[in-house]
């Protein structure tokens, strides 16, 4: 539902708006949509030992530490809002299929104590919270 808002939320912006990095502010809002993508499958894949299921630059690119490089086109952007969904099935039906069974405790930056898929399944809601906060407050700039 998260994902959803957002989308709706950003639909009036453009392609300049979207990438749009105010000052005071590291990083866009399509760095921050493409953010939950990259830290989902780092918090459910990667960190069960599996690779990310999606194209590496959706992952590598919007980790946390990184900032964005270029600007993100139209046709990408559209990628983008497609894999905020099919990243979502793909991750029940592997879950589904119990792939996450080599999972390691650790803490994230926030405090969160994650031990399990489950545990990083529950963490996204509150993640993605967080980055739709940077998202409204940067569409507050960058609509002015």
């Amino acid at each position: 539902k998260t994902r959803t808002w957002l989308l709706e939320t950003i639909a009036d912006l453009s392609p300049a708006e979207l990438n749009k990095i105010p000052a005071g502010f590291n990083n866009n809002i399509i760095w921050n949509l493409t953010h939950l993508i990259a830290a989902q499958q780092g918090l459910c894949y990667v960190r069960a030992g599996l690779n990310p299921v999606v194209e590496e630059k959706y992952f590598s690119d919007y980790k946390s530490g990184t900032k964005p490089e270029a600007m993100i086109d139209s046709a990408e952007i559209e990628n983008i809002k497609k894999l905020l969904f099919t990243s979502l099935d793909q991750l029940e039906a592997d879950y589904k299929n119990n792939l996450f069974t080599n999972y390691g405790l650790f803490k994230t930056r926030y405090g969160a104590e994650i031990a399990s898929v489950d545990d990083a399944i529950n963490f996204l809601p509150y993640h993605e919270g967080m980055h739709a906060g940077y998202i409204t407050a940067l569409k507050k700039i960058v609509k002015k």
